[in-house]
């Protein structure tokens, strides 16, 4: 296992912005490789889960470069959707590939630049692993979400087959470094993101934690090949 500690709380947000300023880039093409292209069905599946009305609002909080708010855009053509982000390179990209379909909004996911109540539904995608307050996030994305609305998370799990979880872990852990080296010269941004779900909840732990925020109706789903779990719960 490649040797590498994770930073404190108190500096992960400035240590993530600058990984993904350096990944920007080379970001999509890693997730298609690394994921085997099913990162773009997880995406589409999140955005189902979201349950949107027709001409509805959806944030999408820690966009990236906005794969789940332009396949928002692309589901609901009427719809208004946003898409926050702390890197300021990761928005260029994804203004880049939306053109003006979605707004883009620099922030942190622990202190939405949003009133409350103001859209439909909230998601994200691969962001609560990169907070210092997980509880925090949810919580935010719970006070900006209106009464019926619905938050959805998708994360990276570990598979439940004690065999797959350790193939899993192998290709995590020692195959993605590598890519991340080889196509986005990147080594230590790919052994970050895999380190940060060692420590993880699991399924269950983050649907607690999405409970204690006030979020009602937790449950979640884990698509084959059981490597990504999705959350929904909903805002009453």
């Amino acid at each position: 296992m490649d040797k590498f500690t994770l930073p404190p709380p108190e500096e992960k947000p400035r240590y993530v912005e600058r990984m993904f300023t350096a990944i920007s880039r080379r970001y999509d093409l890693m997730n298609r490789i690394m994921t085997f292209g099913l990162d773009t069905l997880w995406r589409r599946t999140v955005v189902e889960m979201c349950a949107l009305p027709p001409e509805g609002s959806l944030l999408d909080v820690a966009t990236g470069t906005g794969d789940i708010a332009i396949e928002a855009r692309r589901m609901y053509p009427h719809a208004h959707v946003v898409g926050v982000d702390l890197t300021q390179a990761m928005l260029d990209v994804g203004r880049e590939k939306a053109s003006s379909k979605v707004q883009f909004v620099q922030g942190d996911a622990l202190s939405l630049p949003f009133a409350d109540g103001t859209f439909d539904a909230v998601c994200s995608g691969f962001l609560m692993r990169n907070v210092r307050d997980i509880a925090q996030a949810f919580a935010e994305q719970r006070r900006v979400t209106r009464p019926g609305g619905r938050v959805v998370c998708l994360e990276i799990t570990h598979p439940r087959s004690s065999v797959w979880r350790h193939v899993f872990r192998l290709y995590f852990l020692h195959v993605v470094p590598v890519l991340g080296e080889i196509i986005g010269g990147a080594r230590d941004a790919y052994t970050y993101l895999p380190h940060s779900t060692l420590a993880f909840p699991d399924p269950d732990g983050l649907a607690e934690i999405m409970r204690q925020v006030g979020l009602r109706n937790v449950r979640y789903h884990i698509p084959i090949p059981g490597t990504v779990a999705i959350h929904v719960g909903e805002v009453w």
